[in-house]
């Protein structure tokens, strides 16, 4: 049953990898020139040689993207598919596309805005080499802190919703959440490679299509899942389930 789920999860994440890749080759793309380009010309002033090309810019934005995008769709759509399973009877009288709804926006909370509200996107020709591998750490620790954060509001939630009702139980839980990423990200080191001649607006662009690109992605995750779920026989067994124990 829960295989089957999985399978619908990561069809809506191909679908969704699908649509990002379109928005990313019409919106993200010139934008990745635009900053390749930028570099090149900053390369030719100090007088530095060309970087050999080991995989083709066409390459890169065609069928690399392609394959980047829906692999990633498809790995979160079966994830997706996976908290589910587990979240669906045990958050109240939910609808199943109303929880898919409200998993996949937290989803993109945790996932996206928190970590890029301190470590945002930057395009190809911003960026130390060597601080690659300290600017991804940082990046998944604060995704994984962001995830604890969200789990631990909900926790928070549940117990104040039997004192303070849904709505105060709720807000509640939103300023905890809040409260302690704002402690984290104030006390996280600070990094900014952005060179000072790099165009403002190229920058804004840029991480404005990142986050398209990720919004796109969840919603469609979020959306088509539960639409393929509505009906599924794991909706109408757990349903059963729930008639029994009433």
């Amino acid at each position: 049953m829960v295989g089957k789920l999985l399978v619908r999860g990561m069809l809506a994440g191909i679908a969704a990898g699908l649509l990002t890749f379109g928005f990313a080759r019409l919106v993200g793309e010139p934008q990745v020139v635009q900053a390749i380009a930028f570099e090149e010309k900053a390369d030719a002033a100090r007088g530095d040689a060309p970087e050999p090309e080991l995989v083709s810019r066409a390459t890169q934005a065609g069928l690399g993207l392609l394959t980047g995008v829906v692999t990633y769709g498809a790995a979160f759509g079966g994830l997706f598919s996976l908290v589910f399973a587990y979240a669906y009877g045990r958050v109240g009288a939910m609808s199943v596309r109303a929880l898919s709804a409200w998993l996949a926006l937290g989803a993109f909370i945790a996932l996206v805005i928190v970590p890029n509200i301190k470590y945002p996107a930057n395009p190809p020709s911003i960026g130390d080499p060597e601080t690659i591998g300290t600017r991804t750490g940082l990046f998944f620790l604060m995704i994984a802190i962001s995830l604890t954060a969200m789990v631990f509001s909900l926790k928070v939630r549940r117990r104040t919703v039997m004192k303070l009702g849904a709505w105060n139980g709720s807000i509640v839980a939103g300023l905890v959440f809040v409260a302690i990423i704002a402690a984290v990200q104030l006390s996280m080191p600070t990094i900014d490679e952005v060179p000072a001649a790099f165009p403002a607006v190229l920058l804004w662009k840029f991480r404005v299509a990142a986050i398209g690109m990720q919004a796109i992605m969840w919603t469609t995750i979020g959306l088509l899942f539960g639409a393929l779920v509505e009906r599924s026989a794991f909706v109408r067994l757990n349903e059963r389930s729930a008639a029994k124990s009433a």
